[in-house]
């Protein structure tokens, strides 16, 4: 059975709702200078995270049932279980985060975690976000990726291999200069 959320928790996933949803007031139309008028913009706080990057948030950011299961050595990509010691809790603007380094950005953890256990959390739900391709440096694979290597990384078996058909962007109006 899913915890019942804490008022605080109620409020930050109706807030994310209206950030996903893209009705106004959610986190991507909040980060720009007030009265902008301009869409969504990013803030000039010093760190930045998923939220605000995407304009989305994820399930598993808030219910803790999501993630509850996951086993964090069969998730270890091959025998290297040493980067997942690397990963652990930490706090973006006060909230409970995991950092994504194929972002570079913190993803915020909206659910209570229990004490003693924050860095399997933090663990559980960077893998849950890896895997289901909801990073957004995995985003930004499809596209840019310049040599074939398997999309969802390998936390994920039988993930679909980008790169494959790179091609260096074309820009209207541009020249390669002489030599380069």
């Amino acid at each position: 059975m899913a915890d019942e959320l804490t008022p605080a928790e109620a409020a930050a996933l109706a807030d994310a709702s209206g950030a996903l949803a893209g009705e106004a007031g959610g986190a991507a139309e909040r980060a720009g200078p007030p009265g902008a008028g301009h869409g969504p913009r990013l803030s000039t706080k010093i760190g930045i995270d998923t939220e605000e990057l995407t304009g989305r948030t994820f399930p598993y950011q808030f219910d803790r049932s999501l993630v509850e299961d996951v086993d964090l050595v069969a998730a270890t990509p091959g025998a290297d279980i040493n980067w997942l010691e690397d990963i652990h809790l930490m706090y973006e603007d006060g909230v409970p985060a995991v950092f994504d380094r194929y972002t570079n950005a913190f993803l915020k953890i909206h659910f209570e975690i229990p004490p003693g256990r924050e860095d399997e959390y933090a663990r559980k739900v960077l893998i849950t976000h890896l895997r289901e391709g909801n990073s957004y440096g995995i985003w930004l694979k499809r596209k840019h990726a310049k040599f074939s290597q398997p999309e969802l990384g390998p936390w994920l078996a039988d993930s679909p291999t980008v790169g494959e058909q790179w091609q260096p962007a074309v820009h209207a109006d541009w020249e390669r200069r002489p030599g380069h």
